[in-house]
């Protein structure tokens, strides 16, 4: 498989995922993570098991998600999303996935509060 085929390949699994995600379908998360997968954000568990657990129980799991943008790089896919929980606080998400053999093996992430319109920053 060439660098573009597996990168291809990565960008459509996770964002096929992302998308049954943003649906409800937590589920999807044990067929695309492996059972050894690592997961770097501090206070959030490894292991498939125990990952998609905790995930059932944050508040991704009710929030409405809005894809914004996908970078894909061999075996990473970078996604940046909008995460709004049903309180209407809005959250910007980076997530960076890290793919072996077609399964998720590592995750990071970046998560910033969205700043209200009056206090976002302007140029003068």
């Amino acid at each position: 498989m060439t660098t573009d085929q597996e990168t291809e390949r990565n960008r459509r699994l996770v964002t096929d995922g992302f998308e049954r995600f943003a649906r409800g379908d937590i589920g999807v998360l044990r067929t695309l993570l492996h059972e050894d997968f690592v997961e770097h954000s501090p206070g959030n568990p490894s292991g498939r098991d125990a990952f998609v657990d905790f995930i059932t129980r944050a508040p991704v799991a009710s929030a409405r998600l809005e894809l914004k943008r996908v970078v894909a790089d061999g075996p990473y896919v970078v996604m940046h999303y909008l995460m709004t929980e049903s309180g209407g606080q809005a959250t910007a998400v980076v997530d960076i996935w890290r793919l072996e053999d077609g399964l998720i093996v590592e995750h990071w992430d970046v998560v910033q509060p969205v700043a209200d319109a009056d206090q976002e920053c302007r140029p003068r």
